[in-house]
């Protein structure tokens, strides 16, 4: 019997003596507050030949502080978004007014000044137009002096975000309401945002889009009544490909719940503020006597949605290191240089030793099949809409561009052949990404490995705490 085998037989046995996690208040919980989160977060995960301490050395040690410095950069860090868009499920025009749910955009002379021009895709003919581009009258024009074929290739570009390859619905970035965030002046982290409104999108969520009938509830739902306990039961019933999909969203909440609380107001006075560690808050939300065993759970999912993204990154290596594409900003240098660390850390994803294989989805019969993977794209893309209703418009930014970050891996991991099949040069017409898919897909798996790594620095705050 391991470890956490015996914790979850004293759990009982305190349970039946009224000292579990339903026990009054005050009376101490077993063992420390470490082991209690992060006791079964070990070994193996489900649906995967993948070990949590693989990722663990592999993102701390490896990919987390390459990846946190590319996204200094400036082509990383601005972000084009509408923050403006009405929540297209409920009447609902309300926003948070607390200070720290706002958003500052850049004003237009703090964007560098080749990134409006650069919103298209990068292809070598494209590359050699930029100055014609940037003569444009208004972004989104195609200058008539360009070849045909790079007119066809942009008119592609301007239409291609209703394809059916596509997992999220992209905001306009021609309307008027889209503006650049910098997000290292915009980060993730507490806001005070919460209660029924929070509770309300994240119930949408996994009540609405999650694959889930009405009579299965989920664990610790306050809107529900508390009477369901199949859940998991259920959930192990599902195939492999409704399983991830709430993995998945599992992952991203936990992650996103890690951010608040590793970024958490700890002081708000005259002589300034201090953002830091909540281990209180963390053990809210993970602890497993907490969270009646949920905590747990979360963590390993997290991993789950680690691997997904991680394999994107590796599969997307083809697209970028083509010999004419560029992140462009209008610093020649700069860009070059910010190329050169992207291509270095694909390549280091690539050197991962157990990536999850994708080909377990959407495999057998080729009809099913394909309904199947539609169904789970138009899942996915609901969710993306349900971010317009977050009323915390620094949750809402942060929301949309890890949705959007995500869609961008699955329609990556999707597109395997026509990655492969992409021309060294010219337009590529089968596969595209545009410029906000690049950027939210970064910064995403950024916000994921920075979880992985907080990991590390909660269990060294929780190690003597009880």
């Amino acid at each position: 019997m391991g470890r956490c085998d015996l914790r979850w037989l004293l759990l009982g046995l305190l349970g039946a003596a009224g000292l579990g996690p339903g026990a009054a208040a005050g009376q101490p919980l077993p063992g420390s507050a470490e082991q209690r989160c992060f006791c079964q977060v070990t070994g193996y995960l489900d649906d995967c030949t993948c070990d949590v301490e693989t990722i663990d050395t592999f993102n701390n040690n490896k990919l987390f502080p390459r990846l946190n410095k590319l996204l200094e950069s400036d082509y990383f860090r601005h972000y084009k978004v509408n923050l403006k868009k009405p929540c297209p499920f409920w009447n609902d025009s309300s926003h948070c007014g607390i200070r720290d749910c706002a958003v500052k955009p850049c004003a237009s002379n703090e964007v560098p000044g080749g990134t409006e021009s650069a919103s298209y895709k990068y292809s070598e003919e494209a590359s050699k137009h930029v100055g014609e581009c940037e003569e444009a009258k208004r972004l989104g024009a195609v200058n008539e002096s360009l070849s045909e074929e790079t007119q066809r290739a942009m008119l592609q570009w301007t239409q291609h975000e209703d394809s059916s390859d596509n997992f999220c619905e992209a905001d306009d970035i021609q309307s008027p309401d889209a503006e650049y965030v910098d997000l290292l002046l915009n980060p993730e982290r507490y806001t005070g945002y919460k209660g029924p409104e929070a509770w309300k999108i994240w119930n949408s969520i996994y009540e609405e889009n999650c694959f889930k009938p009405r009579t299965i509830e989920r664990p610790l739902n306050p809107l529900a009544s508390g009477r369901g306990n199949s859940f998991y039961s259920w959930l192990e019933g599902l195939c492999v490909e409704k399983r991830a999909f709430y993995k998945l969203i599992s992952g991203l909440h936990a992650s996103i719940n890690i951010h608040l609380s590793a970024r958490y107001l700890l002081q708000d006075t005259w002589s300034g503020t201090k953002w830091g560690h909540n281990i209180t808050e963390f053990q809210h939300r993970f602890d497993e006597v907490l969270t009646q065993g949920e905590g747990p759970k979360r963590l390993k999912n997290l991993y789950f949605l680690y691997l997904i993204e991680l394999r994107a990154m590796s599969k997307v290596l083809p697209f970028f290191e083509r010999p004419g594409f560029q992140l462009f900003t209008g610093n020649e240098n700069r860009d070059r240089h910010t190329k050169n660390q992207l291509l270095e850390i694909l390549h280091l994803t690539k050197s991962f030793p157990l990536h999850f294989d994708e080909n377990s989805f959407f495999a057998g019969n080729k009809k099913e099949a394909a309904k199947l993977k539609e169904e789970f794209r138009l899942h996915f893309r609901n969710i993306s809409r349900i971010m317009d209703c977050v009323g915390c418009l620094k949750c809402r930014l942060w929301g949309k561009l890890q949705t959007q970050g995500l869609g961008t891996a699955l329609k990556i991991l999707f597109s395997q052949k026509l990655i492969e099949n992409m021309p060294e040069s010219g337009p590529s017409y089968g596969f595209q990404l545009t410029r906000q898919e690049i950027i939210s897909f970064f910064n995403a798996f950024g916000r994921i490995s920075t979880s992985i790594r907080e990991l590390e620095n909660f269990k060294n705050l929780l190690r003597n705490v009880q």
